[in-house]
């Protein structure tokens, strides 16, 4: 295969030369669709016939195609793309691989996007910063259902202008009958989706047929080729004539004399004398400049960097947004959003997981997933939980309000990403879809009487002491001597025990994780109504989850949780088996049982830990009993 006989343009004056290319639009696509359909080769028939290509590149190209490559003979331009061993070696792409090129009109930066199931959430990755996708199908194979979920993924990311590539065309004889019928197939599956334009060419990204210029092969093709329709296909989003928004990302204060908000436009125009307004607290103040690295601007607008000076002193933070005064965003601590799930590990409603949105991180729970959404129908379906790389619509509610336009209107404003608190890892990403009125609706009613006046009245500070640990292990029956000599001493207490509380408040839930996770947030509900009336309550529950249990820390004063873990190990539990729990489970009797056949997660920093195979139970409650007198809880 012989590189393109391309002239390179020859300026005399670089300068020019680097002007003309400052100009040129740049245009942001991906390339997704099933495995092997082709992205990488056509990704590298575009930087070859581009030009792009040193001639040392291209020697180590054709050595590699002779080891790794799948076309014979021929170099195989994958291979420019393919970088990782672990791809070249599996003939697949597995992360995002971004490049850039470009032609006398226009230039481009395209990801090359994988195409197996579980790297799903990779594209989606691509997607989340591109405004074009060329969707590729194999002609042999037509439209699976990869290509199914990623056409879907595309529309869920706001992505308005998609090329039907129907690649591998002359391995069926360049057939028009093969190309219409697998456009219809797409067509009629698209039509439930938001694309404001489709347009599909048949091509052959290993010969180039239709790629760079139209195909002789194909004379019963009258469109455009795909880099002609790259060209001049017009996805400018009009961000300068949406309302002003900027994210702020650092308070810059070098010095006693200069205090500035720097972030990134994601919306509208702003200019010296503008009223702007912060989106949480709605404090207003006048734009005195604007601050670039080149110097002041009279006039700033989407996508770039800056940062503006305002005439009085607001308080402002990293992750608040600054907002037209005359049309702000929205301010909601519940909205719906549309979630694509990317972890191993199931989205649990109620679990406490973290939300990055813009530059703030804030604490936040799916309180219902009212469907998922079934990718090769798109008809919605019932479902508890969200497993890896399924989408569904769900109802969030952070702890803080949030700033968000919806995700239709401004992608940066309505994106946000889920973040395990566990982990730290990013386990799902969200578009926002509309706030929920009832946030709004709702504010706190101030009593006359509180917490600290029952507490001081019963003589005793409130606390939630919370016994943790495997079936068996003796929970409850430490707690109920807890409980009796508090109750003998004159303490006033409560007792929540978690088999008890299945028989009413928690009767409609089951063993699944995500009831699990309901259960324990229920009870950490109640237990902080009963701390609030200045009791001391004992909470038995198996609670298997750190994040749950540190759900139920967080809802109380730092002081007013004390986490017990009663440290029995599994065969001492099995072996008591008081209720003959573990013999079903063993026999298969009882699923999702903890310890058997569902996790157990260990307390990291308990501020107890009862050992109760080497000491007496009486003596491990009044250990209990004597903490709570060193921490001044009771006399």
């Amino acid at each position: 295969m012989n590189a393109p006989d391309v002239k390179a343009p020859e300026f005399s004056d670089l300068r020019a030369y680097l002007e003309q290319q400052e100009k040129k639009s740049l245009l942001r696509f991906l390339t997704c669709g099933s495995v092997d359909d082709g992205k990488s080769t056509l990704i590298g028939r575009l930087l070859y016939d581009s030009m792009l290509i040193f001639d040392d590149h291209l020697a180590a190209l054709a050595k590699d195609s002779k080891k790794h490559g799948t076309t014979g003979e021929d170099i195989d331009l994958a291979l420019l793309v393919d970088g990782l061993e672990a791809e070249r070696q599996q003939g697949i792409t597995i992360d995002v691989a971004y490049r850039f090129f470009a032609t006398d009109k226009r230039k481009f930066i395209v990801a090359d996007t994988p195409g197996h199931e579980q790297y799903t959430r990779n594209m989606a990755t691509g997607a989340s910063n591109s405004e074009l996708a060329v969707i590729l199908i194999d002609a042999r194979k037509g439209v699976l259902t990869q290509t199914r979920r990623h056409a879907y993924i595309v529309s869920l990311l706001g992505i308005k202008h998609v090329v039907l590539a129907v690649n591998k065309i002359d391995l069926v004889e360049f057939s028009q009958n093969v190309f219409d019928k697998i456009v219809a197939d797409f067509k009629k599956f698209a039509a439930k989706l938001s694309f404001e334009e489709l347009v599909p060419i048949p091509m052959s990204a290993r010969y180039g047929d239709n790629v760079i210029s139209n195909s002789e092969k194909t004379p019963w093709y009258k469109g455009p080729s795909l880099i002609s329709h790259l060209e001049t296909v017009d996805v400018e989003a009009d961000l300068a004539s949406q309302p002003f928004r900027m994210p702020v990302q650092w308070v810059n204060r070098p010095n006693l004399d200069f205090r500035g908000f720097t972030g990134t436009i994601v919306g509208g125009t702003v200019k010296p004398g503008d009223t702007l307004a912060v989106a949480k607290s709605g404090r207003t103040s006048k734009v005195t400049r604007i601050v670039t690295y080149d110097g002041d601007r009279q006039e700033a607008v989407a996508g770039e960097a800056i940062t503006i000076c305002l005439a009085d002193e607001v308080d402002i933070s990293r992750g608040d947004v600054l907002a037209g005064a005359d049309a702000r965003p929205q301010v909601t601590d519940q909205f719906a959003a549309h979630i694509l799930w990317m972890a191993e590990e199931e989205l649990l409603p109620h679990r406490q997981y973290l939300i990055k949105t813009g530059a703030q991180t804030v604490p936040a729970q799916i309180t219902q997933l009212k469907h998922k959404v079934d990718v090769n129908t798109l008809e919605h379906a019932a479902g508890r939980t969200l497993q890896l790389n399924e989408v569904g619509y769900c109802n969030v509610s952070t702890s803080v309000p949030i700033a968000f336009d919806p995700y239709a209107e401004n992608r940066d404003m309505g994106a946000f990403i889920i973040i395990d608190r566990f982990t730290n890892g990013t386990v799902g990403a969200g578009m926002i879809d509309f706030g929920l009125r009832r946030a709004t609706n709702v504010h706190w009613q101030a009593m006359d009487v509180n917490a600290e006046a029952r507490a001081a009245q019963l003589g005793q500070k409130p606390a939630v002491l919370w016994f943790t640990g495997l079936s068996g292990s003796g929970k409850s029956t430490i707690a109920n001597l807890v409980e009796k000599r508090l109750f003998a001493l004159g303490h006033h207490t409560y007792s929540l025990d978690g088999d008890n509380v299945r028989h009413g408040l928690n009767r409609d839930l089951g063993f699944t994780d995500a009831d699990r996770v309901e259960n324990i947030r229920r009870v950490a509900e109640t237990s902080k109504l009963f701390v609030d009336a200045g009791l001391i309550v004992l909470v038995s529950f198996i609670s298997p989850f750190r994040s749950e249990r540190r759900l139920a820390r967080e809802l109380l004063k730092q002081d007013e949780f004390v986490e017990i873990f009663v440290d029995t190990p599994l065969e001492v539990c099995e072996s008591r088996d008081p209720k003959g729990l573990y013999k079903r489970a063993r026999a298969g009797e009882i699923k999702n049982f903890t310890g058997i056949d569902s996790p157990y997660e260990r307390p990291e920093n308990p501020e107890l830990t009862l050992k109760t195979e080497s000491t007496n139970l009486e003596e491990l409650a009044e250990s209990v009993v004597q903490h709570l007198r060193a921490q001044g809880r009771i006399p």
